[in-house]
């Protein structure tokens, strides 16, 4: 799959012969939300050339990560998904996301926050301790893009669009709404108060929208 090999008899070297290549765990990162055509993918990593996103998927197709299906009509597409044997790669994406937050303060400058950026945000804080075996439904409003959470007897789901039918509805109101409530900046109460955010339903479930999910 690769010209690069470690002559490592080794797990890791294995793994970082399939997927260490730069931005091949963005990718994966992008598609752990659902199928993506390849202008999504093109949009949600705007700086990766495009011969590399060609390459990139090449790669993971040979190595069995990804497939590529084409839709059917009306859609008349091609998206690319992640196998289970991709999608296995999650936890150790969440990990890496938890150790690289840590130098994580305001964005540098150049630097966009996407829908998968944020999806993979809420992967990384999420608390299943605080979640107990709860069924609940959120539907995060960012402003440039909606993103839908689904918490199922502990299990997180997180995709990019509306929920079909979400116990919650947060809305960001300013830039940094959903974030302060997530480092703990601003209380649910506080945030209600002062417009950073607004919601659609039970208010009582921002405490614990809070709780599951913070940094």
């Amino acid at each position: 799959m690769t010209a690069r090999e470690y002559g490592q008899f080794c797990g890791l070297a294995r793994a970082l012969e399939m997927v260490g290549e730069r931005w091949t765990l963005l990718i994966v990162r992008n598609l752990l939300s659902g199928p993506q055509r390849y202008t999504d993918l093109r949009r949600g990593l705007s700086s990766i050339p495009t011969n590399i996103l060609s390459a990139r998927l090449k790669q993971l197709e040979e190595a069995g990560l990804v497939l590529r299906r084409a839709l059917p009509h009306p859609e008349r597409s091609v998206v690319y998904e992640l196998t289970d044997y991709g999608r296995d790669l999650e936890p150790a994406l969440i990990a890496l996301g938890r150790w690289g937050s840590r130098t994580m303060t305001e964005p540098r400058a150049g630097e966009v926050i996407t829908a998968e950026s944020v999806a993979m945000a809420f992967r990384t804080t999420y608390r299943p301790e605080a979640a107990q075996d709860a069924a609940v439904g959120y539907e995060v409003r960012m402003g440039e893009f909606t993103l839908r959470i689904q918490i199922t007897a502990g299990a997180l789901t997180v995709g990019i669009g509306p929920h079909p039918a979400p116990d919650l509805v947060v809305e960001r109101l300013n830039d940094q709404g959903i974030h302060a409530l997530m480092t703990g900046a601003r209380t649910p109460g506080e945030a209600l108060a002062d417009g950073s955010v607004r919601v659609e339903g039970d208010p009582a479930l921002l405490h614990r929208f809070v709780e599951t999910f913070r940094f």
